[in-house]
C-alpha cells in the first residue's frame, strides 16, 4: 500500500501534519510544469524563486527521511501537465491511494476534483492548515449583504481571534488608525537595507531557459534574494520587525523615487508559498507592540493587511469564481500600453513603478492601486488583461488573492461588490504623496494641454462619462460637485483631451 501525497508550488509548509514523521508508504511528490509556467506570461523572478524553493522544500524533506519524487522542468519523464504526471506517478510507483492539500487556485482545484472523479483508487483533499478562515466564512459572514464591506469582516476577525484586543474592545479605543498612516516619506527616517540572503540561481535559471518557459523582466537570477525557506523567511521577518516596521504605520501610502522598498516587509511571497504562517506572523507583531517597540498605529495597519485584506479578498474569490474574472462593468476593453511590459513613458510614476515591477517582480500596495491600478482604470484598460498582468509581474501574485485585489479593489469592475468607490484619484494625490511628479515630463497641476498630466483629464472625464452609474455614490459627492463647477468649455476640453490620450496610449 503507497500512497502519493502532491505538493504545489505554494504548499511550502514543513510545519504540515503531513510532515510529522517520514512513512515508508508516502512518496511526496512535487513537479516544475509548463501548465504552471505558461498559463499566464510570469515574471522570470517569479519562476525561478518558486522551483528554487520547491527544490529545497525537496531536499529538506529527503534530508528528514521522507521519500519524495521530483519531477524538474527539463526531465524526459516530464509530460509537463499536473494530471498527466500524476497518472503517469500512479503507474510507475503503483500507487493504492492519493492524497493532496486544497489548492488556493479555482483552476487547480476544479481539475483536480475532475480528475479525482475518474480515478479507480481513493483520493482524499485535505486542508493546508495555512489561513485563519475556511474557503466559504466570508461567503457565511456576508449571506444576505448586497455589498461586503471588509472594515466589517475585519472587525469580526479581530473579535474572534482576539487580535489587539483588551476586554472585547480594540487597543486604544479604535478599530482602525488608517488616518495616521498616510505621510509622505521626506526621505528620513531612512529606508532600512535589504537583509535578504542573496542566492545564485544561474545554472536553474539556464535549464530553465533551455525547456523554453517564456517570461518577462529581470531574472536576477546570480542575485535573487527571494527566500528559499521558511528558515530565510523567519529571518526576514524579524528584520522587519526591528527595522521596519516601527515605520511602517506612518510611510506605508508613501510614494518615492529613492526607495524601491520604504518601510514594507517583502514577507508576502514567503506567506503565500506558505513559508510562514499569517497567525505567527500576527502574533510577531501584536507581541513587538506589546513590548512597546513598534506603534499601535503600525501594528494596526499591518496586522489589518495580513488578518483583514488577506483572509477577506480569500473569501471574495471562493464565493464568486469562477464568474469574477468577466466582471467588467463599465465595459472597457483598452489592451495594455506596449510599456506596461518595458516600463518606458514618460510618465514618472508610471515608469518608475512599473520599471520596479520589472525589475523586483514587487510593487508595494500604493504603486500597484493609486499608481498603476489608477492609470489602468481611468485609462479604459480591459480588466482581464490587467488581471494577467498583475497575475504573472508580481512574486506574491496568485488568483486567490490576486484576483479580488485587481478586478474589485482596483478597476472596480465588480461594480462595487468589493470596494465602495473606485480607487482613483487625479495627480494631486500621487503628487501630494511623493515625489513622482517632480522631473516629470508633465505637469501635475494641469488639466489641458499636451503637457499637461494625463492623470487629470482621465480622471474628471472618468466621473463624468459615468455620472449615471457612480453620480449617487455618497463617497463621491465631493468629486461631483466639484465637476459641476467646470463650465462647459472646461468640460469640453477635459473630454477632448481624454479622448485623445485614450486614443494613443502607447505615446505617453
Amino acid at each position: 500500500m503507497t500512497t502519493l501525497r502532491l505538493i504545489l508550488g505554494d504548499q511550502l509548509n514543513p510545519l504540515h501534519s503531513w510532515f510529522a514523521e517520514p512513512r515508508p508508504d508516502v512518496i511526496h511528490v512535487l513537479m516544475e510544469i509548463r501548465q504552471e509556467t505558461d498559463y499566464v506570461l510570469h515574471h522570470a523572478q517569479k519562476i525561478l524563486a518558486i522551483f528554487a524553493a520547491m527544490r529545497d522544500f525537496a531536499r529538506q524533506l529527503d534530508g528528514a527521511g521522507h521519500r519524495v519524487e521530483y519531477l524538474a522542468i527539463d526531465d524526459p519523464a516530464n509530460q509537463q501537465s499536473l494530471t498527466a504526471n500524476l497518472d503517469a506517478l500512479i503507474a510507475r510507483h503503483g500507487i493504492t491511494r492519493v492524497e493532496y492539500q486544497a489548492p488556493d487556485e479555482w483552476r487547480l482545484d476544479r481539475q483536480l476534483a475532475a480528475w479525482v472523479r475518474q480515478l479507480t483508487i481513493p483520493a482524499t483533499m485535505v486542508g493546508s492548515e495555512h489561513f485563519y478562515t475556511a474557503r466559504l466564512d466570508a461567503a457565511r459572514l456576508f449571506e444576505g449583504r448586497k455589498q461586503w464591506l471588509m472594515e466589517h469582516f475585519y472587525r469580526s476577525m479581530r473579535t474572534r481571534h482576539a487580535v489587539l484586543m483588551a476586554g472585547g474592545k480594540p487597543l486604544g479605543g479604535r478599530w482602525n488608525f488608517d488616518h495616521d498612516n498616510r505621510k509622505p516619506w521626506p526621505g528620513l527616517p531612512r529606508e532600512p537595507a535589504d537583509p535578504r540572503v542573496r542566492h545564485d540561481h544561474s545554472a536553474l535559471w539556464q535549464r530553465i531557459e533551455a525547456a523554453g518557459v517564456k517570461h518577462f523582466g529581470n531574472p536576477a537570477a546570480d542575485r535573487l534574494g527571494w527566500p528559499l525557506n521558511r528558515g530565510e523567511a523567519l529571518a526576514q521577518l524579524e528584520d522587519f520587525v526591528a527595522e521596519a516596521l516601527p515605520h511602517f504605520g506612518d510611510f506605508q501610502d508613501a510614494l518615492s523615487s529613492r526607495a524601491w522598498r520604504l518601510f514594507h516587509s517583502l514577507l508576502s511571497f514567503a506567506l503565500n508559498t506558505k513559508m510562514l504562517g499569517p497567525r505567527e506572523v500576527v502574533q510577531r507583531v501584536e507581541a513587538a507592540h506589546a513590548e512597546g517597540k513598534v506603534p499601535l498605529a503600525a501594528a494596526e495597519g499591518f496586522i489589518r493587511q495580513i488578518i483583514g485584506w488577506r483572509e477577506y479578498v480569500r473569501g471574495v474569490y471562493w464565493a464568486h469564481m469562477p464568474g469574477y474574472v468577466d466582471h467588467n462593468v463599465f465595459s472597457h476593453h483598452a489592451p495594455l500600453p506596449t510599456w506596461f511590459w518595458t516600463g518606458q513613458t514618460k510618465m514618472r510614476c508610471l515608469a518608475h513603478s512599473i520599471g520596479q515591477s520589472l525589475e523586483h517582480a514587487y510593487a508595494h500596495h500604493i504603486q500597484r492601486l493609486m499608481v498603476i491600478g489608477n492609470f489602468a482604470l481611468l485609462a479604459g484598460l480591459a480588466p482581464a488583461e490587467v488581471h494577467r498582468w498583475y497575475l504573472g509581474i508580481y512574486i506574491d501574485a496568485f488568483e486567490w488573492v490576486e484576483l479580488p485585489n485587481t478586478l474589485g479593489m482596483s478597476q472596480f469592475a465588480d461594480g462595487g461588490l468589493l470596494a465602495t468607490k473606485p480607487y482613483v484619484s487625479s495627480a494631486a494625490y500621487i503628487d501630494r504623496m511623493g515625489d513622482y511628479c517632480k522631473g516629470c515630463a508633465y505637469k501635475a497641476k494641469a488639466r489641458t494641454g499636451d503637457d499637461a498630466c494625463p492623470f487629470n483629464a482621465l480622471y474628471w472625464d472618468f466621473f463624468d462619462r459615468n455620472r449615471e452609474r457612480l453620480g449617487a455614490n455618497h463617497r463621491l459627492g465631493m468629486v461631483y460637485r466639484q465637476l459641476e463647477r467646470f463650465d462647459e468649455p472646461a468640460r469640453t476640453a477635459i473630454r477632448q483631451r481624454a479622448e485623445a490620450l485614450r486614443a494613443d496610449l502607447d505615446a505617453l
